[in-house]
């Protein structure tokens, strides 16, 4: 009886060890975010309370629930301020089409009966992939029709399309339309499908260095560095090869000594640091900083949660990237900071998609081999930066001038794709043939080696209106 006693205390005693370990995993895995994914029993427990798949646009910061869900049960006021949080100063920028203000007037009350748009989440539901479309949107394809039946009286040539072609590649988006607004059409309606320039924007960084009164000027004097310059300990400038790498850089070449990145704030009074993490390249260069952790690529990190790595991806990538973590130095590499490599060489390392595979065949690539050459102008290639993470201009208004930089979000001009019109192909290329490549997903697969088997109408009904609207007006003022 003794030792029957002595099996069911042990058995309990276990029981009571186990569930303990569980409640501690659960409640780690629950309220540990940074740890729970940093550990990956504690990560798989923490998916496993995810009610669905989440879409493309989040999943990297899915086991972050507390970038959403703000609160313990987050009401429609938390989720909503979550998202502009993260998307407000996009949409600002984009002169979002749709802003709040237009469905809080009490002129166009009627319309929420029909779609509530004041809410980010009445289009956008997340977990919910039995329904959702292209862009994380998951309202059924005809959604614009419903505050827009009756487009075809105001816009005769709009008679007789589909209810729901109105989002087609080409036409329209809800939020971002700057490369489609009917004037901006009119204004390039003429162009040829190449302009004869290709040549884009070059970083103007080091011009405006010199303008900036708060810059460190006495330390980094803009003029380049040679070996003798060198203000790293002896035991550093002792690497052959490193020192060769920094000399060869754009920091060399700008006045940018050792000390500036491994050292803190003040380099007179920090201590060395042999291995600098990346969060120090953000003191200089904030703008690449505020991009790369709005992308896919760093995401994860602007949560708190360890870097992206390939394996990840949903995308394909290439096996042997796997787990390669993502951050300034995965790109551009300690010392030499090769901006060439990085442009094309660092994206074929880990993406293994059919476009990105297609790139070393296009005329793009092309262009690029003979920029790096030597033998085609400076700006006149195209690299998978080019267009992925492209240069563009940004007004600092408290000094009143515009920087040319490298926007590291590179997935902004993806959402969507007609967002990379503007800044990307007008360089080199027409509008018309640019909408037209960019509707063609047999074209995008190639890597853009050939010619549009797609017509976007949009220019040619756009120029059908205003000659139409200028008969008319003729025609009034003969009258």
């Amino acid at each position: 009886m003794r030792q029957a006693k002595k099996g069911q205390r042990t058995w309990w005693l276990w029981w009571g060890a186990i569930t303990v370990v569980m409640a501690l995993v659960l409640a780690g895995s629950l309220f540990m975010t940074k740890r729970a994914a940093d550990h990956p029993t504690l990560a798989q427990v923490r998916a496993q309370f995810l009610p669905g798949k989440t879409t493309a646009g989040h999943y990297q910061i899915e086991l972050a629930c507390e970038s959403c869900h703000t609160k313990s049960f987050s009401d429609r006021e938390s989720i909503q301020a979550a998202c502009v949080g993260c998307h407000g100063a996009e949409l600002k920028e984009a002169e979002d089409k749709h802003p709040l203000a237009k469905f809080t007037d009490p002129r166009n009350a009627a319309l929420l009966d029909n779609i509530d748009a004041r809410w980010c989440v009445t289009c956008h539901v997340e977990h919910r992939p039995e329904i959702t479309l292209t862009m994380g949107v998951t309202q059924p394809a005809d959604y614009c029709f419903h505050c827009h039946q009756d487009i075809a009286q105001d816009r005769p040539s709009h008679k007789g399309m589909a209810f729901n072609t109105c989002t087609d590649a080409g036409c329209h988006n809800f939020h971002d339309d700057r490369a489609l607004y009917e004037d901006f059409l009119l204004a390039h309606a003429d162009e040829a499908p190449n302009s004869g320039t290709l040549q884009l924007s070059m970083t103007n960084f080091r011009e405006l260095a010199a303008l900036l009164p708060d810059y460190p000027s006495d330390r980094y004097p803009l003029q380049k560095l040679d070996m003798g310059a060198a203000d790293a300990p002896r035991a550093a400038t002792a690497d052959a090869g490193l020192m060769n790498d920094w000399l060869a850089s754009a920091h060399a070449s700008a006045g940018v000594n050792c000390n500036a990145c491994h050292s803190g704030a003040d380099p007179e009074k920090s201590v060395w640091i042999d291995k600098p993490d990346s969060n120090m390249c953000a003191s200089c260069h904030q703008l690449q900083q505020q991009g790369f952790q709005s992308g896919k690529h760093g995401m994860r990190l602007a949560q708190g949660l360890p870097p992206m790595t390939p394996a990840q991806a949903r995308s394909p990538m290439k096996a042997g990237a796997a787990h390669r973590e993502l951050n300034c130095l995965s790109c551009h590499g300690p010392h030499r900071f090769d901006v060439k490599r990085a442009a094309v060489d660092a994206c074929l390392g880990c993406h293994n998609d059919v476009h990105s595979q297609a790139y070393s065949r296009s005329k793009h690539a092309q262009l690029w081999r003979a920029e790096v050459a030597g033998s085609g102008a400076a700006g006149s290639g195209v690299s998978c930066a080019s267009c992925h993470l492209p240069r563009v201009d940004h007004r600092h208004e408290e000094y009143d001038f515009k920087q040319v930089f490298a926007q590291h979000n590179q997935n902004d001009t993806l959402r969507p794709n007609e967002k990379m019109i503007r800044p990307v192909c007008m360089n080199c290329h027409g509008y018309s043939f640019a909408v037209d490549a960019l509707a063609d997903r047999k074209l995008i697969d190639a890597n853009f080696a050939g010619q549009p088997a797609r017509h976007v109408p949009g220019v040619d009904m756009a120029v059908a209106r205003d000659g139409a609207i200028r008969r008319e007006r003729q025609a009034g003022s003969a009258q």
